[in-house]
């Protein structure tokens, strides 16, 4: 089942940038913590950034793209954002939403992996050249 559906992917140039939104199919997302994770080719699944739904709190980066990624939340329009800025190579991947039922405090666990999320978006692509 697709809980989301994500756009915004596409190819840019190292430095450029890029807003991925994810939309959730129903009338809400599946799900009090949400989560952007990115697969790149021959890698895994990493989580790259969540948040919790209520009070947009228990934010989490992964050192990777910390002061550039931003993400946040549309509670009024259901979407859920992912900003990215200065963006390298090595941030080419799929993107994928996540959403599951978590509380704030487990929401920004740098352990909480894609296998604690049961709701999935189908993807969107991100391709950096140098």
């Amino acid at each position: 089942q697709v809980h989301a559906v994500e756009s915004g992917g596409g190819s840019v140039q190292a430095g450029g940038s890029l807003r991925l939104s994810c939309v959730a199919s129903g009338e809400k997302f599946l799900g009090t913590c949400l989560a952007w994770f990115r697969q790149g080719p021959g890698k895994e699944r990493e989580k790259v950034a969540s948040i919790y739904i209520q009070n947009a709190g228990g934010i989490y980066y992964a050192d990777s793209v910390k002061g550039r990624f931003t993400i946040s939340l549309d509670n009024t329009k259901n979407t859920l954002y992912l900003q990215m800025n200065s963006l390298k190579p090595e941030d080419t991947a799929m993107y994928y939403c996540a959403a599951d039922y978590w509380d704030t405090s487990y929401c920004k666990r740098p352990d909480v992996a894609s296998k604690d999320f049961r709701n999935w978006g189908q993807g969107t692509q991100v391709t950096v050249s140098s």
